[in-house]
């Protein structure tokens, strides 16, 4: 095979382009992975989001996935492209951890469906990647294998849970990669560091070989990647049923989007702080910024107001739901341990029950919730709005202070919970930057199975980005 790019060139280009090279014999999946983990050894000491290198057993597929190529097989979409996963998701034969001492060294014997998929469309597993304790926080920071630093600045955060598994894209140690979320995690760390990221319709992906599965109802599995392409490609392999999660039930080309032919604009709703509590200034000018362009893409574009959503407080209902499922699973699985836990994982242990009372109300909240996108779906096709109240912050906030207003650093999931209470697909991209040179994101969400529109979308505005190429300098 012929090499015409360097490890560097290698290492920045996006899933879809290394597949193409591969494919094309331009240069083989035994240099591609090479240049990942020359990249790996480079600036992982830094960013410690690379938790377990099985370094040699992706070596052996690149050369198993080069010698198909030679022989004219028929390759799969991702034939010869490394990938990471975030830690919480079962790896066979290399390490799951789940960022806990009470798992360390743990193994297993099968691989999660989302793993399993991207195998049989040719990628290669290269690395899993660091979550907070139990996946279970807003940070990732965890006692057994550390803190993830921010790429953009290793004084700041990634964010959480799948903050190892977005800086490893974003420092390019990986083109693509599998994370989950609950109440922010895919979307969340890929905001504060600059990739892409989306959260499909609840049950969309199979959460087979995930941990924790509660509160199963709210958690996704969702693909992150430096371009559009690459999630939507990604999305494509790991969607549909397995047969094992009783979610996941719609066939993998079942969706609800606006076709490119529909005969009429794309109506989107934009809005900032209503509903979401307070927004500092950079973001709701990235959102607005992105309004705009839209606009003058042919989208009819206004803002909105969505009353129901701003008599909710998401995190509060969130906390009910989650609590109630939560920490009798915490106590079961540490009910033997006698070390150390991380803090988040203590909080919730040591919070106060959920009554029978208020996860009714919580449960009803929810309803009312997903009442109020079915109205405001009939009259939009998308909404537009932040991902993050506020860029990546310093490392271990307690507290965050937005337009003179102080919050608790919980307020950080106010603009995402909503939409994995109510299961609506949602996704992330840049679209922006803050003064102090930090990545600002942008959310698009869709009415539920309408992935393909918000995709669509988010194609568009890369296509206009000036951020689409801007890496982080490690």
């Amino acid at each position: 095979m012929e090499v015409d790019m360097d490890a560097d060139d290698l290492t920045m280009s996006d899933a879809t382009t290394l597949a193409s090279l591969v494919r094309s014999r331009q240069v083989s999946p035994v240099e591609v992975v090479e240049a990942h983990l020359a990249r790996i050894a480079a600036v992982n000491p830094r960013l410690n989001a690379i938790v377990t290198l099985p370094a040699e057993q992706a070596l052996v597929a690149a050369r198993a996935a080069e010698i198909a190529v030679m022989a004219g097989a028929e390759l799969g979409p991702l034939h010869g492209v490394p990938f990471t996963v975030k830690d919480s998701l079962d790896t066979a034969d290399v390490p799951t951890q789940r960022g806990s001492h009470l798992f360390a060294g743990r193994v297993p014997q099968t691989d999660a469906t989302s793993v399993a998929r991207f195998k049989r469309a040719g990628a290669i597993l290269l690395a899993k990647t660091n979550p907070p304790e139990f996946a279970f926080w807003t940070e990732t920071d965890n006692l057994l294998t550390g803190r993830t630093n921010n790429p953009w600045d290793l004084g700041r955060t990634p964010g959480g849970s799948s903050g190892g598994e977005s800086a490893a894209i974003a420092a390019g140690m990986s083109p693509v990669g599998i994370g989950s979320d609950v109440a922010i995690s895919v979307r969340g760390p890929s905001a504060h560091t600059g990739i892409v990221a989306i959260k499909p319709t609840h049950g969309r992906i199979p959460l087979t070989g995930h941990w924790p599965q509660v509160p199963r109802r709210f958690w996704h599995i969702g693909p992150m990647a430096r371009s559009v392409r690459d999630v939507a490609l990604a999305y494509g392999i790991m969607a549909g049923p397995d047969g094992v999660d009783g979610y996941a039930t719609h066939s993998q080309g079942f969706d609800l989007g606006i076709s490119a032919d529909v005969g009429r604009q794309i109506r989107i709703g934009w809005l900032t702080e209503h509903g979401f509590g307070p927004v500092a200034p950079e973001v709701a000018t990235t959102v607005e910024a992105a309004a705009r362009r839209l606009q003058e893409l042919g989208c009819a574009v206004e803002p909105v107001r969505i009353p129901t959503l701003e008599a909710s407080d998401g995190v509060a209902i969130s906390g009910a739901l989650f609590g109630a499922e939560v920490k009798p699973e915490f106590r079961r699985v540490t009910e033997s341990w006698h070390g150390p836990l991380f803090r988040t994982s203590e909080a919730v242990l040591c919070r106060s029950d959920v009554t029978s009372a208020e996860y009714v109300q919580a449960h009803q909240a929810v309803e009312r919730l997903r009442d109020a996108f079915v109205e405001y779906f009939e009259r939009y096709d998308v909404l537009l709005c932040p991902v993050t109240p506020v860029p990546a912050t310093p490392h271990g906030l307690a507290e965050l202070v937005i337009g003179g207003r102080t919050v608790p650093a919980r307020h950080i999931v106010s603009a995402t919970v909503p939409f994995n209470l109510t299961g609506l697909p949602a996704m992330t991209l840049r679209f922006g930057t803050s003064a102090e040179g930090l990545p600002v994101g942008v959310q698009l969400v869709s009415r539920w199975f309408a992935e393909s529109t918000i995709l669509r979308l988010a194609a568009q505005l890369e296509s206009v980005s000036e951020f689409r190429d801007v890496r982080p300098s490690l």
